[in-house]
Parts: C-alpha cells; sequence; structure tokens
C-alpha cells in the first residue's frame, strides 16, 4: 500500500518520534512510505490534493532513526491524493499556535478531500476538527473527568480555586505537551490574577480539580480501535514520573518513562471511552490517567509508542501497521459502501 504521513515539519520532527517509527515500520513491510509537512499540502485545479513530500526507497536500515535521517536528506517529489490508500494525520496542531495559525486545521481539510478520492484517511478528519482543543475532552462521560471549569472570567476562576480548597490545576483549553500548565495553591495565590491572565490572552482557561495521585505522575495508555494496544501479552502503556519539583509529566516537559502495570482500574477508564472514539472514527489515541481519572485525550499525535515498544522489547507499531493494512482490504472488499469514519476503527 501506499501511505502518508502528515507531520507538522521535516525540520522539527525527531527521527527517534512515535510517526517515524510507525512510517519505519510501514517501510519495512515493504509499503510506500511517504511524509507530508502541513505547509507542503496544496489543492489542484482538477479537485485533488497535491503535496511536496519525501520517501525514500531500495535501501535496507536497521533502526527508525537511520531511516528517517536519511528520509530528511531526500529531495522533495510530488504526489497526489490519486495516488494515496491511507492518508494518516499524525501532526499535532497546538505547535502550530504561535507562529503558524494557518495550519492549525489544514490537515483536517486537506483530509477531507483526500476521503473523496477514497483514501482511508485516520483519524477521521471531521471528529479531529472538532477536538482541535481540550473541549473534546468534556464530552466523554463525567465519571471520568475531574471536576472542571473553561471559562475566562477571572471571578468565577477565583470561586473555582476556593471550591476546590485553594488548589488547582490551570492550562490554556488549546494546547498539549505539558505547555503553561500551572498547580495554584496557598504558596502562589499572590499570582493567581497574573496567571489567569496570561493564560486568557490566547484564548480560554481550564480550571481542573487537583488530584493528590498527580504527584506520582501519570500512565499514559494507547488505544487502537478503541481497545488497548497490546503485542505478546504486554500493553502500549508507561508510567510518566513528574521531573523534580514539577507538576507535569509529559516526556517532553521532562518527565521520565517508566514500565507500568494494567490494573482493572485502567480497563474500565479505556472500556468508557471505547464508545465514543469508536463513532468518532480515532484509530489511535493515547488517554492519560491519573488515579481513577482520565487527565486527557490525545488524538492527534501521541507519543511514547516507540518508547514502549523499547520497554517492553516488543514492536507496537508494527501492531498499528497491520491494522491499517487490513483497512485497507476491507475498503476494497467493500468499496463505497463502508464509511471513513467506520472503516477508521475497524
Amino acid at each position: 500500500m501506499k501511505i502518508a504521513f502528515i507531520i507538522n515539519d521535516h525540520e522539527t520532527e525527531k527521527p527517534n518520534f512515535t510517526t517515524p517509527a510507525l512510517g519505519y515500520a510501514a517501510y519495512k513491510r515493504d509499503h510506500d512510505v511517504f511524509f507530508i509537512g502541513i505547509g507542503e499540502l496544496a489543492y489542484a485545479s482538477d479537485g485533488h490534493f497535491s503535496a511536496r513530500c519525501k520517501t525514500i526507497k531500495d535501501s535496507n536500515f536497521k533502526s527508525q532513526e537511520t531511516f528517517f535521517k536519511a528520509v530528511q536528506k531526500e529531495k522533495f517529489i510530488n504526489i497526489t491524493s490519486e495516488d494515496l490508500d491511507v492518508l494518516f494525520l499524525r501532526n499535532d496542531p497546538s505547535d502550530e499556535i504561535d507562529e503558524r495559525y494557518w495550519a492549525q486545521n489544514a490537515a483536517f481539510i486537506f483530509g477531507g478531500i483526500a476521503m473523496n478520492d477514497k483514501v482511508l484517511v485516520v483519524n477521521h478528519p471531521s471528529s479531529l476538527a472538532g477536538a482541535v482543543n481540550k473541549m473534546y475532552f468534556q464530552h466523554f462521560p463525567e465519571i471520568l473527568r475531574p471536576k472542571t471549569i473553561i471559562s475566562r472570567d477571572k471571578k468565577e476562576i477565583k470561586d473555582f480555586f476556593k471550591q476546590q480548597k485553594e488548589k488547582m490545576i490551570l492550562k490554556p483549553l488549546q494546547g498539549s505537551g505539558g505547555k503553561n500548565v500551572f498547580m495554584m495553591d496557598k504558596k502562589n495565590e499572590h499570582n493567581l490574577s497574573q496567571t489567569i491572565d496570561a493564560i486568557c490572552r490566547d484564548g480560554y482557561t481550564i480550571a481542573q480539580e487537583y488530584l493528590p495521585e498527580a504527584k506520582n505522575g501519570d500512565t499514559r495508555l494507547f488505544l487502537m480501535n478503541g481497545e488497548p494496544l497490546q503485542v505478546d501479552g504486554q500493553y502500549a502503556m508507561m508510567q510518566r514520573v513528574n521531573a523534580s519539583g514539577d507538576i507535569r509529566s509529559n516526556i517532553h516537559a521532562g518527565g521520565k518513562p517508566e514500565k507500568a502495570k494494567m490494573t482493572n482500574q485502567i480497563l474500565e477508564l479505556a472500556e468508557i471511552v471505547r464508545p465514543k472514539l469508536v463513532q468518532d472514527g480515532m484509530f489511535l489515541v493515547g488517554i492519560d490517567i491519573v488515579g481513577d481519572k482520565l487527565m486527557e485525550i490525545n488524538v492527534f499525535s501521541p507519543g511514547g509508542l516507540n518508547v514502549m515498544g523499547q520497554m517492553y522489547e516488543v514492536d507496537f507499531a508494527t501492531e498499528v501497521v497491520k491494522s491499517i493494512e487490513r483497512k485497507v482490504r476491507y475498503k476494497n472488499l467493500y468499496s463505497n459502501y463502508l464509511y471513513n469514519s467506520r472503516l477508521a476503527t475497524l
């Protein structure tokens, strides 16, 4: 099959990221693999999307790092949506907030055009468009979520702070990777107004119940087709331990990855989120768990899959590619009978 991955940018994509791991897994299975930066998409006069992209063939690489470094050195070539079987949207819109605001919605728009050419697009672009900020999380059952308000009203946020016994988390509605996340308590209450103002300059503020278990970090679990991803009895999950003195457990923010043990409680949380993820065509997502609550559902470019693979000595990326291969087969067998949103999570 011919599979393209949309990334934010070739220069900022690191060879040890999850998307290169997925691309390398597809490459090892003799698929044609293409990487497209957001700024390299275009709409052609014939109604298809075209793209400048990078690919590599006829070489033998022993690691995803050497594979992707070689890809980055390649010259750009042109492809169109007619050339592809699969388009995997793996860019993070939140990375574009500051400098390339125009790039935030581009993948969803061009993904919709690709669907018109019968390209399998994962995750489902229309659903991703509706999940471009953390409000998407609020559409899941309340039992999963910490107590939360989303507002630009300073008084409302301060009242919530008092209701939470003067301890809460503040973060922007848009963003990921642990950016601009603050824990407010009695010690720094004098900075509360200033912190709210700083976050509100860029939009809405999320004020969230502080979960004491957060001091131990969080658990990242990958769900594929709505169910926990596992290979040879090992789940694609890890404990992300906070760096000293930091409330954030994201790996990019200094969190340390460790092995995690699956529990009945985690399986129950995963089961509760499954129906909506399946309905929305969310093929591959990462859920972040603290105690008995979900802190976040990452539907865009959840990371850490390669770290988990190394940790448990199993190949999670290849299992993801195998699932995509089955979807392409279903798409060809059923022709026009299966909607993209349903096919994405079969």
